[in-house]
C-alpha cells in the first residue's frame, strides 16, 4: 500500500491558519448573530414599552383619543380587569384581547409576552408588553404588540450574507496566506537547494545568505560558519593523512631498501643491519606514538583536561630529570621548589619536545630555565641556532611542518613536536610563545600555577 504523500511545509501552514481563521470567522459570525438578535430584540421590547407608558399616561391624565395614535408598526389595545376591550389603535381588534387569560394571569408591568403575529393580524412573530392605568380602584391595562418580522428578515439577510461571504473570504485569506509564505519561505527553500548542491558537489561549500536581516540570515550565516569549520577539519584531516602516510613511508622503504639489499650481499654484517632497523623501528614508534596523540587530542572535548590525573609536582624536578638525558643541555635547578598544578608525564614530554628541537638546530649551546611568579610557571627553552622568521613562528606549529633549513628527516624530526608541545600546554591552560634569542631560538612555555 503506497504512502500518502505528504504535505510541504508551506502547505501545512496554510491549511493550519485557514483552518483556525474557519473556527475563529464562524464563531465570531455566530457570536455576531447571536448579540445583533439580542440587540434588536431589546430594541423592539424598549419601544413598545416606552409606548405603552405613553398610553398609560393617556389613560392618566384622561386625554386618551379614539384611534389610539401609535407607530404602523405597533397595535395597542385598552383592557379592563374583565379583559374587555375599552379602546384600541388603528388596526387592532375591538373584540378579542391580544393575549388570553391565562397569559394575562400574573403578568406584572412591563413583563413582555412573545405571541403568533397570526393572532393580530401581523407577520412573523410579534412581542406584547403589558402597563397598568387607571384609578387603583379601577384599573386597566395597556397592551401593546410589536412585530418582529423586520427584526427577524433582517437577521436572516446577514445570515445570509455571511454564508456567502465566508467562503469568499476564506478563500480570499488562504491565497494571501500562500503567496506570502512562499515569499517568507523561499529563503528557507534556497537553503534547501544550496545544501542539495553541495552535496552534489555543483557548487562550493556555501549557503545562500538572504539580504533580509532576521532569523533566517542567522540561520544562513550560522550554517555557513559550521559548513566552513567542517571543511576546515576535512581539510585538515586530509592533510594529516597525507603527511602521516609520507612520513611512514620514508622509514619503511629505507628498511624494505636494506632488506633487498642484504638478500644480495654474501657478507651481509646482520648485526649493524639490525641496529639499523631498530633505528627506523625506534622511529616509527615515535611517529606512531605522536600521531596517536594529536588523535586523542583531536576526539577531546573542547576544555577537557587530559586523561591521566593532575597532582601538584615540583617542576623544576621534572624539568631536571629530561635535562639530564641532554649532556649539551645547561640547567641550573633552582633552590627552592616551583611547584605546578599538572600531569608529570605530560611536562616531561613538553619539556623533551623542546629540548630535541632545539638540540637538533643548535650550534653548539642549550639552555633551559624554570621561574615563577605569583600566578605563573615559566620553562624558557634557547638554543643558538638559526632561529625560525617572525612571520613563520605560528606556522611552525601546525602538524608536519618543516621550514626549509630543516627538512632533512634524517635529522629525526617529523613535524609533530611543536603540535604536541602546544597541545599538552593548552591543555594544562598554558600558552607557547616563540621569540629571538639574538642570536638563535627562545621558546616560553607558561603555564597557570593551579588549573
Amino acid at each position: 500500500m503506497r504512502r500518502p504523500r505528504e504535505l510541504s511545509l508551506r502547505a501545512r501552514l496554510v491549511l493550519t491558519s485557514v483552518l483556525a481563521l474557519t473556527a475563529g470567522l464562524a464563531a465570531g459570525g455566530v457570536l455576531l448573530v447571536a448579540v445583533l438578535n439580542f440587540a434588536l430584540l431589546r430594541a423592539v421590547n424598549a419601544e413598545a414599552l416606552d409606548t405603552a407608558r405613553g398610553v398609560a399616561k393617556l389613560v392618566d391624565q384622561g386625554q386618551l383619543a379614539e384611534p389610539i395614535p401609535v407607530n404602523a408598526a405597533m397595535q395597542v389595545q385598552v383592557i379592563d380587569a374583565q379583559s374587555r376591550v375599552l379602546s384600541i389603535s388603528a388596526g387592532a381588534d375591538r373584540l378579542v384581547p391580544m393575549l388570553h387569560a391565562d397569559e394575562l394571569r400574573g403578568m406584572a408591568d412591563g413583563n413582555v409576552r412573545e405571541i403568533p403575529g397570526s393572532r393580530i393580524g401581523l407577520d412573523g412573530d410579534a412581542r406584547v408588553v403589558m402597563v397598568t392605568a387607571g384609578p387603583p380602584t379601577d384599573p386597566v391595562r395597556v397592551l401593546v404588540a410589536r412585530s418582529t418580522n423586520d427584526l427577524t428578515q433582517g437577521v436572516h439577510i446577514l445570515r445570509i450574507t455571511l454564508l456567502i461571504m465566508f467562503p469568499v473570504l476564506v478563500g480570499g485569506l488562504a491565497l494571501v496566506l500562500w503567496r506570502v509564505l512562499g515569499a517568507a519561505l523561499s529563503p528557507v527553500d534556497a537553503l534547501r537547494s544550496g545544501a542539495e548542491d553541495i552535496t552534489g558537489g555543483t557548487r562550493a561549500g556555501r549557503l545562500p545568505v538572504p539580504e533580509s536581516r532576521d532569523e533566517i540570515h542567522r540561520l544562513a550565516v550560522t550554517l555557513n560558519g559550521m559548513l566552513h569549520r567542517l571543511d576546515a577539519a576535512q581539510a585538515r584531516q586530509r592533510a594529516f593523512v597525507a603527511d602521516a602516510a609520507h612520513e611512514l613511508r620514508s622509514p619503511l622503504t629505507n628498511m624494505r631498501t636494506e632488506l633487498e639489499v642484504s638478500q644480495r650481499l654474501p657478507d651481509t654484517d646482520w648485526n649493524a643491519l639490525a641496529d639499523d632497523l631498530l633505528t627506523d623501528v625506534d622511529r616509527l614508534s615515535r611517529l606512531v606514538d605522536d600521531m596517536l596523540l594529536l588523535a586523542r587530542a583531536d576526539d577531546a572535548a573542547p576544555g577537557r583536561t587530559i586523561a591521566a590525573p593532575f597532582r601538584e609536582v615540583d617542576l623544576g624536578a621534572v624539568v631536571g630529570d629530561v635535562a639530564a638525558r641532554y649532556p649539551a643541555v645547561g640547567y641550573v635547578r633552582p633552590g627552592a621548589p616551583i611547584t605546578i598544578t599538572g600531569e608529570p608525564d605530560a611536562l616531561g614530554r613538553v619539556v623533551a619536545n623542546l629540548l630535541d628541537n632545539a638540540a637538533r638546530h643548535a650550534k653548539s649551546t642549550v639552555c633551559v630555565e624554570v621561574r615563577a611568579d605569583a600566578a605563573y610557571r615559566w620553562i624558557t627553552v634557547t638554543d643558538d641556532g638559526p632561529g625560525i622568521p617572525e612571520a613563520d613562528r605560528e606556522r611552525v606549529f601546525d602538524r608536519f611542518t618543516r621550514l626549509d633549513d630543516a627538512r632533512a628527516r634524517d635529522a629525526g624530526g617529523s613535524g609533530l613536536g611543536l603540535a604536541i608541545v602546544r597541545e599538552l600546554v593548552r591543555r594544562h591552560g598554558g600558552t607557547v610563545t616563540l621569540g629571538d634569542a639574538g642570536p638563535g631560538l627562545r621558546v616560553d612555555v607558561r603555564l597557570p600555577a593551579n588549573h
